[in-house]
């Protein structure tokens, strides 16, 4: 009995050095010009390709989905029945093309923080002993919608409990990586051999810098509720939507308070390859850092029920830890006018047909 419950921990020990040697031979250089631009696409669509060329005829037929399939946008971070094919029903060549697949939509850290959470799914079932719903971490699901190449409009999900990413290519760039959404359940696993694991500990810690930097005067406007909202605002709606923007705005931020906004930032663009997590602070910095707002609602100590909110022009990260006595967290970050590449999509197929781009 030891050995069964022990194998799945040796074997995401062993998926996790796999993706380290994967993403050890990227560029460790942020790319710039064209190349940023182009570079995350040519990964993803070769490894899209490695994938489902491994895949028997009845496996593909459970990934491949139309792209304008209306799949594409039914995404959700609860444990529920999916589409798509699971690492479960995967052999072991296929789950180590699944997991070059995946990394290539992250960084090392953003893959490290995927396949964690992942893996937390044995810990449930350990603490909850059979009374929760079914929790198996090989239940994450690989779907490709249309055909992965540079010259189509293509895009992949990889999602199961707690995570979800979405990306949308066209034309051979990427188009959009919004919704991604990483929890983590227990936050803290706090007894066991993994005790201490946070697993995104850089969404609480750097939240609550910035909280604990303000004054008294910046606290009142940023502090927008006395207890936390249950869940985040925006759930698994297909267009992030929570209102204008509350809390304090980083116009009124000292710079060191900018400063920690912006490592808050980091953290969650952190997640995705260089030239993408380059790609959203840039959209940030052209639509106004200034204008970003800050706010949080719940308790201010830790391990006390909390939510944050961080909003600008184009935008939004949620993040919230209410759940099981605070230790159990949701974190997405969503892009108003382009998740699933819904409003950037048109653009680029038309910026590209102006310049006498052929699109098939």
């Amino acid at each position: 009995m030891k050995k069964i419950r022990r194998a799945p921990l040796r074997r995401w020990i062993v998926y996790l050095a796999l993706g380290a040697a994967v993403l050890a031979c990227q560029p460790l250089q942020e790319p710039s010009g064209a190349a940023q631009r182009f570079q995350s696409a040519a990964v993803m669509r070769a490894a899209a390709q490695n994938y489902l060329a491994a895949l028997a005829p009845e496996q593909a037929s459970r990934v491949k989905f139309p792209f304008g399939d209306g799949e594409r946008l039914n995404w959700h971070f609860i444990p529920r029945p999916r589409k798509g094919l699971p690492f479960k029903e995967m052999d072991p060549a296929q789950q180590r093309l699944a997991h070059a697949f995946l990394s290539s939509g992250l960084s090392q850290r953003g893959y490290m923080k995927a396949t964690t959470i992942m893996s937390l799914e044995a810990v449930l079932k350990e603490l909850e002993q059979g009374k929760g719903p079914a929790r198996d971490a090989e239940l994450y699901y690989v779907s490709v919608f249309g055909e992965p190449s540079d010259s189509a409009t293509w895009g992949w999900r990889v999602e199961g409990h707690h995570l979800s990413l979405n990306f949308t290519l066209a034309e051979g760039q990427l188009v959009a990586s919004t919704p991604s959404f990483f929890g983590s359940n227990p936050a803290e696993v706090r007894e066991g051999p993994r005790r201490g694991l946070r697993t995104l500990a850089g969404e609480e810690d750097r939240g609550r810098d910035l909280l604990q930097s303000l004054d008294e005067k910046q606290r009142a406007a940023v502090v927008i509720n006395k207890e936390a909202f249950k869940e985040i605002l925006s759930g698994n709606s297909r267009k992030a939507d929570v209102g204008p923007p509350v809390g304090l705005p980083a116009a009124k931020m000292t710079r060191k308070q900018v400063d920690l906004l912006t490592a808050l930032l980091e953290e969650y663009a952190g997640n995705m390859p260089a030239d993408v997590a380059a790609a959203r602070l840039e959209q940030v910095r052209r639509a106004g850092i200034e204008k970003v707002h800050f706010a949080w609602a719940g308790g201010i100590t830790r391990g006390q029920p909390h939510y944050y909110r961080v909003q600008g022009p184009t935008f939004l990260i949620e993040y919230d830890n209410t759940q099981n006595n605070a230790n159990h967290i949701h974190a997405v970050w969503r892009n108003f006018d382009g998740d699933f590449g819904a409003d950037l999509l048109g653009i680029h197929l038309a910026e590209s047909h102006g310049k006498g781009g052929d699109h098939k």
